[in-house]
C-alpha cells in the first residue's frame, strides 16, 4: 500500500513520484545529493515536533499540577485546569502547521531556515516555562520566560509573514493565548509573594 504523496502541484497522489536520473537530485553545499522530505512528511515531523515538546513539557510538570499548583492564591478568572490541556493541543498544531507551511514553500532557503530558527526559539522557551513555574516553583523565572516567548513568538509572525501569511495568521491565537498566559503568570506571581 502508497502512502499519500504530493506530486509537483501540491496535490494529495497515493503514486510516489520518483526522481528520474542523478541530475535531477537536489544537492547540498558539498554538491552531495541530500534526503528531501515530501510535503506530506513534512506535516508529519512539523505534528511531531510541536506536539512531542507539549507532551513532554506537560509530563514533567504534570505532578507539580495537582500538588504545588492547586495551593498556590489565584485570581477568580484563572481557568479551570482541565483547559489548559485541550487548548495547549489545538495551539500546538496550529503551530505545527504554520511551520509547515513555511517549511514547504517555495521561499530562499536562507529567509525559510532563519524563521524556522526563530520558531524553534519560541518553542524552546515555551518547552522550559512549565518546567521553570512548576517543577522549580518559580513563577518570577516563568514570567522573565514568557515575556521573552511573546517577543520571539511576536517575531516569528512577522518573518513568517513575509513567507507565508496564513502561516502568520495560525500563530496569532497561540500569540493571544500567552498574551493571557502571561498576564495569569504575572498576577499569581504577585499574589504568591513568598
Amino acid at each position: 500500500m502508497a502512502l499519500p504523496c504530493f506530486n509537483d502541484t501540491n496535490q494529495i497522489s497515493s503514486k510516489p513520484t520518483y526522481i528520474m536520473n542523478e541530475t535531477s537530485l537536489p544537492t547540498g553545499k558539498h554538491g552531495k545529493a541530500k534526503f528531501v522530505l515530501s510535503p506530506f512528511w513534512k506535516l508529519v515531523v512539523a505534528i511531531l515536533i510541536c506536539e512531542t515538546t507539549g507532551l513532554v513539557s506537560g509530563l514533567l510538570s504534570r505532578s507539580e499540577l495537582s500538588s504545588w499548583y492547586q495551593t498556590l492564591n489565584k485570581p477568580t478568572w484563572n481557568p479551570p485546569s482541565w483547559l489548559f490541556g485541550p487548548v495547549w493541543t489545538f495551539l500546538y498544531l496550529l503551530m505545527a502547521v504554520s511551520l509547515w507551511l513555511i517549511w514547504k514553500s517555495n521561499a530562499f532557503e536562507t529567509a525559510k531556515h532563519r524563521s524556522m530558527w526563530i520558531f524553534a526559539l519560541q518553542l524552546f522557551l515555551n518547552f522550559w516555562w512549565s518546567i521553570l513555574f512548576f517543577n522549580l516553583h518559580s513563577p518570577g523565572l516563568a514570567f522573565l520566560d514568557i515575556i521573552a516567548m511573546l517577543i520571539v513568538i511576536a517575531i516569528t509572525i512577522v518573518q513568517f509573514a513575509k513567507i507565508s501569511r496564513p502561516a502568520a495568521y495560525l500563530l496569532v491565537p497561540y500569540w493571544a493565548w500567552v498574551c493571557f498566559a502571561t498576564i495569569l503568570n504575572y498576577t499569581i506571581w504577585v499574589m504568591n509573594p513568598t
